[in-house]
Order: structure tokens, then sequence, then C-alpha cells
């Protein structure tokens, strides 16, 4: 109580003594531990107790002060350079609000029943604000446009952004709590339950062997005939088909690495075959005595349900129709008089694995609405932190992607550095710049490692802003992926991947000596360069790794049944790209890079989809089947170039009408109630101006005695 009766004073250097002191409170009081889990300990005792004594709000009022605080921002636009000394008080206010939001937000089953009480007391506040008006995550929000627009380049922007995310986890939900919600919301519209688990269907997948490429392959195949001699017996290569053997067996379990006369013996068992289905030269297949042996181990069975939509169903009837009578019935899926009874047992089993989403139902509401305003009332919107949280965003939204993809672009590792980028590295830049080879390497390592955190974060935030608005409202969802599109997200995701896919994920840009909470309570040995150059022992760096399968989700959500955005990845020959991206042996990021591929495997042509058949069989395998989807010959009806600018014009319509209609509530509007009483009309009291009764008569002259009153209309009107 002592320490927040400090934050109350004038002078801002005791205010910043007294902030750090309540820091050491929240990191664990380290000085005074002697293990880590002690240190973890008594963190998550003080952060409840700040939190209970109202810390956080003291906060937030002087993280209103320091945001608004014009000093720092003019002394900061007017430095060449700008330091970690430019952001200490920032950087000391967000460290702990991070730490009592990460702390709080996390449940452990030893919890206290109190602390329990705190933790929804403490969403309820972050989510549903009392004294301001915006939710604490709009503040930040405005941070990030604030720092992206110049006028305030001082701002910490990777604790500003990680706040965020923790603050948007904490108040909308993970993933995990997004899955139940689906699910409830599924029985509260009358849709039956999901076929399954994604996440726990993810979880069971194993990753497949990464592609092999083109050098790689020759150098073994010259290896393998070397060994065979007179054995060998390939056909010529085709020089249009040198492509090929990127894609040669790229998907071999490394678990049938067995002795290499087994394998010669396979190679001659199967080579025929696959020359067959991947050339065009016509190749006898030779014979083997012994029946071949498997190289690939299927699972058994595919892992995902398949899902039609109504559309697909009407498509298939409308073109039976088409065939065997002559006529359709449009969206009748019904009547199937006339048809043969194979076309029966087809359209039986489609309805089988008919899937209607939340969006499909919310789009046909939306519809009734734009059709009977008046009929069907105002609509019952219910009050979520989701809801709240766009209705305040609404009108700034476009500024908040850019300012965030901006960032994004800034840190990705394949940006160059451009005199007008923004400086995203003012809080890791000490004001001393290092004079040893060691100091160097460990700023270099501390750049990047900045890097990577704030693209992880950023890629987080974007992805869960995706996945809770479009549970919300499909439009609302459409309205955020409009202006990601439109502030080039897809070939910023597209640049991002265009980099050594594997080198990054792989990166060891982090010094674990100097890692929270170890660095407090063990001695501190000496760092040389070799000790940095080393690294630690982990064999990814999954911080990366998350950042890449997050983006690549973004991606799938930006594009999926979308033709023109997905034209957009054609263009921009994003296939070798992903490609690449295949050589990271992870079963998630695997199935994403796989779902973009397979969404414009119909517009990449003959060609490629016969050179690369291994891709093929990978899609074919993980990604989930669409009966009916033509994604592997590319005779798809909805793929018809003309009306992709079409498209998105009628998406914007949309939208904008589903936002006008809900946020925007004129008072004089067409469709409110007309008084017809003329007493209570002429009882009404209007505010006249003041100076109204000088002039009273002179208007009476103009507006009403000078104007004819031409009363034998109103014959004609009856």
């Amino acid at each position: 109580m002592r320490l927040l009766d400090g934050l109350e004073v004038v002078n801002r250097d005791k205010r910043l003594k007294v902030a750090r002191a309540i820091l050491y409170l929240a990191q664990g009081v380290f000085g005074e531990c002697e293990t880590e889990a002690e240190v973890l300990h008594w963190a998550r005792y003080n952060n409840f107790l700040l939190y209970q004594m109202g810390t956080f709000t003291a906060f937030l009022e002087l993280l209103n002060m320091e945001m608004a605080n014009s000093q720092a921002c003019s002394s900061a636009l007017r430095k060449p350079a700008i330091s970690l000394a430019d952001s200490t008080a920032l950087r000391l206010l967000l460290s702990v609000m991070y730490l009592m939001v990460e702390t709080i937000r996390v449940e452990k089953e030893t919890d206290p029943p109190e602390w329990k009480t705190s933790r929804e007391t403490f969403r309820t506040e972050l989510s549903f604000p009392v004294h301001s008006e915006e939710p604490f995550a709009l503040l930040l929000f405005t941070m990030v446009t604030k720092f992206c627009s110049g006028h305030a380049p001082h701002f910490p922007m990777k604790k500003v952004l990680l706040l965020l995310w923790k603050v948007l986890v904490f108040t909308l939900g993970g993933f995990e709590a997004l899955q139940a919600m689906k699910v409830k919301k599924r029985e509260e519209v009358g849709l039956p339950p999901l076929p399954e688990d994604s996440i726990q269907v993810m979880r069971s997948m194993r990753a497949a062997s990464p592609p092999a490429y083109a050098i790689e392959l020759i150098e073994q195949q010259q290896q393998q005939q070397q060994k065979r001699g007179h054995r060998s017996r390939r056909p010529l290569m085709k020089q249009d088909s040198l492509d090929i053997y990127n894609e040669r067996d790229p998907f071999k379990n490394d678990e049938a690495a067995a002795d290499e006369d087994e394998i010669d013996d396979i190679d001659n068992g199967i080579e025929g075959e696959v020359d067959m289905m991947e050339r065009d030269t016509v190749v006898q297949p030779v014979l083997v005595s012994r029946p071949p042996v498997e190289r690939v181990s299927f699972p058994k069975g595919l892992p995902w349900a398949p899902k039609v939509r109504q559309k697909d169903i009407e498509h298939f009837l409308e073109a039976s129709r088409n065939k065997f009578i002559g006529f359709t019935l449009g969206q009748d899926t019904d009547t199937l008089v006339g048809l043969p009874r194979p076309i029966h047992e087809s359209v039986k089993t489609l309805k089988q694995h008919k899937y209607v989403s939340i969006a499909d139902v919310q789009i046909k509401n939306e519809e009734e609405m734009e059709k009977c305003p008046l009929s069907l009332g105002e609509e019952d919107v219910q009050e979520t932190p989701c809801e709240l949280l766009y209705r305040v965003m609404l009108y700034n939204l476009p500024q908040y992607m850019i300012a965030l993809l901006k960032i994004l672009l800034a840190a990705a590792p394949t940006s160059k550095a451009k005199t007008d980028s923004i400086n995203i590295l003012a809080d890791v830049l000490p004001e001393e710049m290092p004079i040893t080879v060691l100091q160097s390497m460990k700023l270099g390592i501390d750049v990047n490692r900045h890097k990577e955190i704030i693209v992880k974060s950023i890629s987080a935030l974007l992805l869960l802003l995706l996945k809770h608005f479009k549970l919300n409202h499909i439009y609302q969802f459409e309205y955020v992926s409009q202006h990601l599109v439109f502030a080039n997200c897809i070939p910023l995701i597209l640049k991002f991947f265009n980099q050594n896919i594997m080198s990054y994920i792989t990166a060891k840009n982090s010094i674990s000596v100097l890692d929270y909470p170890s660095c407090t309570v063990h001695e501190l040995p000496e760092l040389n360069a070799e000790s940095l150059e080393t690294g630690d022992n982990n064999q990814f760096c999954w911080r990366n790794l998350f950042s890449c399968i997050n983006l690549l989700r973004i991606l799938n959500k930006l594009t999926k049944w979308k033709h023109s955005r997905t034209m957009m990845l054609v263009v921009f020959k994003s296939a070798p790209i992903l490609k690449r991206a295949l050589k990271v042996k992870q079963a998630m990021m695997q199935l994403y890079v796989l779902k973009l591929l397979k969404i414009q495997t119909k517009y990449l042509g003959r060609q490629w989809r016969k050179s690369n058949m291994k891709t093929m069989s990978a899609i074919y395998q993980k990604v989930r089947h669409r009966m009916n989807d033509d994604w592997a010959y590319g005779n798809d009806i909805d793929a018809r170039p003309w009306d992709f600018q079409a498209e998105e014009c009628t998406l914007r319509a949309n939208i904008e009408a589903f936002n006008s209609r809900r946020y925007d509530k004129p008072q004089d509007s067409e469709f409110a109630p007309v008084d017809n009483c003329l007493q209570s009309v002429l009882g009404q009291h209007l505010e006249l101006p003041e100076d109204f009764h000088y002039s009273y008569e002179v208007w009476l002259e103009r507006e009403v005695f000078s104007q004819p009153i031409h009363w034998e209309e109103l014959l004609h009107y009856q």
C-alpha cells in the first residue's frame, strides 16, 4: 500500500523508482530466492496480491499519462537515433502489466478460490471496462497506430504487441476455448455437432519426410547407378520433365531406411509404375518375381471426415438434370424424378456428409434481415467481449491492420533495411554502441530475438482476431480479411516464406543463461564468443515454428473459398515457395502448406500436377476431402476468371450493408415510426434559435403567406 501511494507523487523520478520496486515484486523477489521454482511461486503469489490491491488500475493511469507525455515524444522525434533510454518508463509499466496479465491468465489446479474469483474479475475488467469507454486492447491498438504514424517513435513495440496478444488471449479465449465456444454456438443455432475435434486430429498427425531436391536426387541416382552397374535401366529423361525429380519419393518415412540392397530392389519394383505415372514416355513395367514392398506406410483411413456444402449438392444435381432430363430445378435438392439410380445413391452419400457451418447460417440470417427489416424487427446481438472489441475497433480497423502489417514487414528476416521503413529496434538498441566483438555478437542475437518475438506476437494476435471474429459473425471476419488483403498481406506472408525456412526454424537467437528466471538464481558464467555461437541445445526454435504456422493459417483463412485471392497466390508464384516450406518436418505446418497448394493446383496446369505427383499424394493423404471438389483436375465451374472482380465487390457490398445495419443507427431512420397525431406533433417542444422571435414575422411572410397553396392538386391525387 505504501508503494501504491508512492505512485501518486508528482515527481516523475520518484514514481519510476516505486514502479521498479513493484516490478521486483512482480518478478518474484528473486534476490531472496534460491531456486527457479521458488522465484516462480512468489511471482505468482505477488501478482495476484498486486491485482487484488488495485495495482493494475494505478498502472493503467500511469500508462495513459506516459502516452500523453508530449515532452518524451518531441525529444524522441528530434533525436537522430532512438535508444533504450527513451522508453524506460513505458517499458517499466508494460512489463508489470504483462507479468500480471500472463500470470493471472494461466490457470493452475492448486489455485485457491479467491484467485479464481480474481481471474474472472480481471477478465471482465479488461473486456468490459467500467471507468473508460474502451477496452484495454483498444488502448494498445492506439499505441501501435501512433508508433507507425511516426508521432511516437519511442514506444516499445515488442512489449506493446506481446501485451496486446496476451490481453486478447485472456479476454477472448485461446484456441481450445474457441473450439468449446464453437461447439456451444452450433448447438444454439440448431446445427449437428462437429464431425471431429480438429485440435485432437492435428495432434495425432505425423509429419511426412520433406521433399528431396533436384541436385540431391541426381547425385543419389548416380550413386545408385554406380552400385547397380548393369542393372540400371532408367530411360532417358525428358528435358521439360526435370522437375519430376524434385518430387522423387519425398514422403518416404524415415523408419523405412532399410539396407541399400533392399532399397535397390524396391526401386526396381516400383520404378516402372512411377515412370508411367509421372512421365509422358511410355515405359514397359518390368515384373519382379517377389511382391513389391510398399515404401510409404499409409494411415488406416484418412484423418479427416469429408465435407460437402449445400452448393456442391446443387451443382451436382444441376449437372445431372441437364444431362438426363434437359432442364434444372434451381436450388431443389430433394426432387430426384427422372434421374438414374446411381445418381440417387450419389446424392444420398453427398447428403450424409453435408456440413453446414455457423457462417452459412449467419449469411442466411443476414439476407433475411436485409429483405425484411421491418417484419423481423431489431436483431438481438449478444454483448460478448468479441462483439464489444469489434464495435470499438470498427471505424479505425483499416489503420490497425496496416500498422500491424507495417511492423510485420519491418521485422521479417527477408526485409531489407530501408530509410523510409519504421524503426522497430528503438527498445533494443543501447545508448552506447558496442565496442568489443562479444558485445556486438550479443547485440546481434538480441536484435534477431527481438524481431522474432515481434513476428510471433503479430502472427498470433492476427490469427486470434480472425478466428474469434469468424465465430462471432462471418461479416466481421470478412471485413478484417478484406482490409488485410487490401494492405498486401498475401504477398507479405509469401515474402516472409521466401527464405531458407529451415535455417529460420533452427535459428538459435537466444542466450539461455540470460533467460528468466534462471539468470536471477544461478551464478552467471562468463560469456564468450564460443558460448554465444553454440546457443542452446534445442533442435528447433519453437518461437519461429509457431510464427510460421500462424502465418500459414492466416494465409489459409484469407484465401479459403475466395477464387480471386487464390489467383493472387498463383500470380505471386507461391507454389515453389510453399513447396520449400514442406522441408520442415512438422505435421501441423505441412498440413497448412498442403492446404494452400491444394486450393491452387487447378490453376497451375497439367504439367505442374504431373511433375508433382508426390505432393499431390501428400495432399490426398493429409488434407480434408471435399466431395465433388475438382482440385486435382482443374474443371471447376467456380474457377472463371471474369467473376473474380465481381466476387470481391459483392462481398464488400454485403459487409458494408451489415456494418451500417448493425452499427450505424441514425435517429432519423427511414424505418422510424411516424407520429400521425396532430396534438402530439404540435405539442412537441422544439429548440428554436435565440434570435428567432426577432425575425418571426418575416419568416411567416416568406415561408407561409407568400407561398401559393394549390388545394385543387389534392383532388388529382385522389
